[in-house]
């Protein structure tokens, strides 16, 4: 895997993974660094656009970042990452988190009850990752934040062996219709309502459960939520036009394929109230979509390198391609990173999982 510190829009003649770590290590950036620095954030206007930053407020949002940098040093031990030094990572802190994590805290700051944010990634980018990093980093600057997954949502175990029987096609758990949105909306409800020091009930999900069927876990009591990172593969999703699986991409060739993407995009209809409680929405997703079936892949293969069971290729394709056939991302996540009315922002992920694109499609700039 490439180095993290070392994504592919940075300048080559401006290492800046080195630069942050003398900072850190004491050696205080001079106004020449500082001045280069806020030269390479306002170089990607895109990325600039997204997180607020102008030649006008960039020093002072250059000597934040740095401060909060120096901070955060101290707790990187605790953030749920592969062993490796502060240094292979303070690309993703300066690029990402850190910018992420201050959007976030100055988007609770500016309402005055607990901030709900979606995220939206398919299966390898990372999306629950960034959500425990998140919370990490927003606890060291005085927030609660906690997560939920839409996975947390899904009907009973006895609620969808019914529905199984209602509808064969449902029968992997995930596609738009396995989920109680009645659920989800209470829950954000007690959420939003909560007073301070009372405690809401978070559902969660045993994937373990009825030999891998999963059912309702015991929920998990938390008070004085600040943040809710709720994330799932096609959270804020919503329908498109039906015409479009008239001609629809792989794996959606046959009659039938076409008909069960047109009723799950129908399905999503049902979800758009539960969309309508986000605050702010933000979309993880490959550069190309397909790197998500060999990132799954490469995560098998890494398990039964340790001696543990893992799926095979052929059970990987078919259980991606049904997924894929239910909201396919091609037609799904392209209409959401052009939806600047309910997606803050977009982060694309490039084949060696850094940050290719981070962009806002609401400030649309060539």
């Amino acid at each position: 895997m490439a180095d993290p510190t070392t994504p592919t829009d940075f300048a080559p003649d401006f290492a800046i993974g080195p630069l942050l770590a003398n900072h850190l290590a004491g050696r205080a950036l001079d106004e020449a660094q500082r001045q280069r620095l806020l030269e390479w954030e306002l170089a990607d206007r895109r990325r600039a656009a997204a997180w607020g930053i102008t030649a006008e407020n960039g020093p002072a949002q250059i000597e934040a970042r740095l401060g909060w940098l120096e901070t955060l040093a101290a707790h990187h031990h605790r953030l749920p990452l592969p062993t490796a030094p502060l240094e292979r990572y303070l690309g993703l802190y300066w690029r990402l988190w850190l910018p992420l994590a201050l959007t976030l805290k100055q988007a609770r700051a500016a309402q005055a009850g607990p901030l709900i944010q979606g995220v939206l990634g398919g299966q390898g980018t990372g999306k629950t990752t960034l959500t425990l990093i998140l919370r990490h980093i927003l606890a060291v600057m005085g927030y609660r934040a906690v997560g939920l997954s839409i996975d947390d949502i899904y009907k009973t175990y006895r609620d969808r062996q019914a529905l199984i029987q209602t509808d064969p096609r449902l029968r992997w758990r995930g596609p738009p219709g396995t989920h109680d949105i009645d659920l989800g909306l209470a829950t954000l409800a007690q959420i939003r309502a909560a007073k301070p020091g009372e405690a809401v009930a978070l559902p969660r999900f045993d994937k373990s459960l009825h030999g891998g069927e999963g059912d309702r876990a015991a929920p998990e009591w938390v008070p004085d939520v600040d943040i809710l990172l709720f994330e799932g593969w096609f959270l804020g999703a919503r329908p498109i036009d039906p015409a479009q699986f008239d001609r629809a991409p792989e794996p959606i060739v046959t009659e039938a394929d076409r008909q069960f993407a047109r009723d799950m995009n129908a399905e999503l209809a049902n979800y758009l109230p539960l969309w309508d409680c986000l605050d702010r929405l933000m979309v993880l997703c490959p550069a190309d979509y397909r790197l998500s079936k060999q990132w799954r892949k490469d995560a098998e293969h890494q398990m039964k390198a340790q001696g543990k069971t893992g799926m095979s290729d052929a059970t990987i394709d078919a259980f991606v391609d049904y997924f894929w056939r239910a909201l396919h991302p091609e037609l799904f996540i392209a209409a959401l990173k052009r939806d600047g009315e309910h997606v803050n922002l977009v982060v694309e992920i490039d084949r060696d999982r850094t940050p290719r694109a981070i962009y806002s499609p609401a400030l649309a700039i060539i």
